[in-house]
């Protein structure tokens, strides 16, 4: 091998660190958003995994009603608890039922962000701290997952299913906030402390 070639390969070499180094900085930079929104999308991640339990924690109290947002095709959504815990997130467990007459296959709630993997989901949900005027976007794990229920097809008429969402609390002094689904009509709710 002579001199030019090893050259030209340590240049080409150089090059794709130069390349590598620029993309990661530009993918480090990207972080930054709306002021206004909190999207979920931090380094700080709750300590549950991505997999979207379906079912609802065992200390929640399914007959506790503290919010219930009702809107298009005959489904209600009935939250049964909004737990602040001491990590920093808020969780929501609540309750969908079909009470129209044809099978549930919905999409809508699923949030439009390509980031997120997560499809037939509540990935849409928001929790809105109206008095600071901050939206909170729902978490997602490292693999792109939404940290809350997915698999929201074939509902049948009078079937039930528990929902769950995970959030970045809002800031101690805030105790009300609103749940937002879309094309719902949101629900006010009191966080507790878990």
């Amino acid at each position: 091998m002579n001199i030019r070639h090893t050259g030209r390969r340590g240049l080409r070499m150089r090059a794709a660190a130069v390349v590598t180094a620029g993309l990661l900085a530009t993918l480090t930079a990207c972080g930054g958003g709306d002021d206004n929104v909190a999207d979920g999308s931090g380094a700080d991640k709750p300590a549950s995994s991505g997999t979207s339990d379906q079912k609802p924690a065992e200390d929640v109290d399914t007959d506790k009603v503290i919010g219930e947002l009702t809107g298009s095709d005959d489904i209600v959504v009935r939250l049964h608890s909004a737990v602040r815990d001491s990590g920093g997130f808020v969780t929501i467990h609540g309750t969908l039922t079909n009470t129209g007459d044809k099978t549930f296959n919905y999409n809508r709630w699923s949030s439009s962000e390509t980031a997120l993997k997560s499809k037939s989901s509540i990935s849409g949900a928001t929790l809105v701290d109206p008095d600071g005027n901050k939206r909170y976007m729902i978490l997602r794990d490292t693999d792109g997952e939404c940290l809350c229920t997915t698999g929201l097809t074939n509902i049948k008429s009078g079937e039930s299913r528990p929902v769950y969402a995970q959030f970045p609390a809002p800031p101690g002094e805030v105790t009300q906030v609103e749940f937002h689904l879309p094309t719902m009509s949101p629900a006010t709710i009191e966080l507790t402390e878990g």
